[in-house]
């Protein structure tokens, strides 16, 4: 039997590329794996090509992960792109998105997208947000899409991986994704009315790119919920730079219990107050000693 990948999931359109050819064909799935399973992009599969050049699917592997928006499997790496301006860098909208797809075991990567279009004080925000998340764990990334700057990097960063862009509307990641694969995707405009980017992208495409890597696009986000991800005493698991402190008590929620290490190390500026606020907000905690410290 061949072996493929699900490349593109629409309707009932199925399209699969054949690692041994890199040809794309078109999936029609056996009755016995339709009563089985559902098949999305990023699954893995096996089966022969039929005469008439379509792939009969006769086995969906065991997937190690699968998120829900967008639907795709097997995912290894997470894409969040941001911008500094057009549409406005929201830091909240990050770390939700950061906690959501580190539970689900994506790596996620920064990439901050337009820094072609930055003048001083935009630049010098951007160090500031550069270095808060690389403090706190993360890789992060400059990007061009315009000038083609960064686009190197972070082709190394994806290589041989399966990988999708998430973020908010208008922040370009359907030009990232042109100017990684040279598809000719529809791209939103931001509404100088609302600040926010107008999605195009429909479906669930991963286009292949570099040695073995597949890169997909996934819809604008104006609002993720965390706790409709993660149980809410486990949300300080997924902030990174909390893990490297031991607590007096191993549940601690770093909130109101005595002998917290991590509220100890914002006070001394080791954590920021900014990913702090992130965290109760996500926890649905006020704290009034938080003005205190962050003042």
């Amino acid at each position: 039997m061949k072996r493929g990948l699900v490349v593109e999931r629409e309707a009932q359109l199925i399209g699969v590329f054949l690692f041994d050819s890199g040809q794309k064909v078109r999936g029609i799935p056996l009755g016995k794996v339709r009563a089985k399973t559902k098949i999305y992009a990023g699954d893995y599969v096996r089966g022969r090509l039929n005469a008439d050049g379509t792939f009969a699917i006769e086995e969906v592997e065991e997937r190690k992960n699968l998120l829900i928006r967008p639907p795709i499997a097997n995912v290894d790496r997470v894409i969040c792109v941001c911008s500094i301006r057009d549409p406005d860098f929201d830091n909240y909208l990050l770390d939700c998105l950061l906690a959501v797809y580190d539970h689900v075991g994506c790596n996620p990567v920064i990439v901050f997208n337009k820094i072609d279009a930055l003048g001083e004080e935009g630049r010098e925000e951007l160090r500031l947000w550069t270095d808060l998340y690389q403090e706190a764990g993360y890789e992060v990334i400059h990007v061009s899409a315009k000038n083609q700057e960064g686009l190197e990097r972070l082709k190394d960063v994806v290589e041989g991986e399966i990988c999708i862009l998430a973020g908010p509307s208008g922040v370009g990641k359907s030009s990232i994704l042109k100017a990684l694969t040279g598809a000719e995707l529809r791209t939103g405009e931001v509404s100088h009315k609302t600040g926010r980017g107008r999605h195009t992208t429909t479906g669930v495409k991963l286009l292949p790119f570099g040695k073995g890597s597949f890169m997909g696009d996934s819809p604008g986000f104006s609002k993720v919920e965390p706790l409709n991800f993660i149980r809410r005493n486990e949300i300080r698991n997924y902030f990174r730079e909390f893990l490297r402190y031991e607590c007096k008590f191993p549940d601690c929620t770093h909130t109101t219990e005595p002998g917290c290490e991590v509220k100890e190390a914002l006070k001394r500026g080791e954590i920021s107050c900014y990913r702090f606020k992130s965290y109760l907000k996500m926890m649905k905690v006020f704290l009034e000693e938080l003005k205190e410290i962050c003042r």
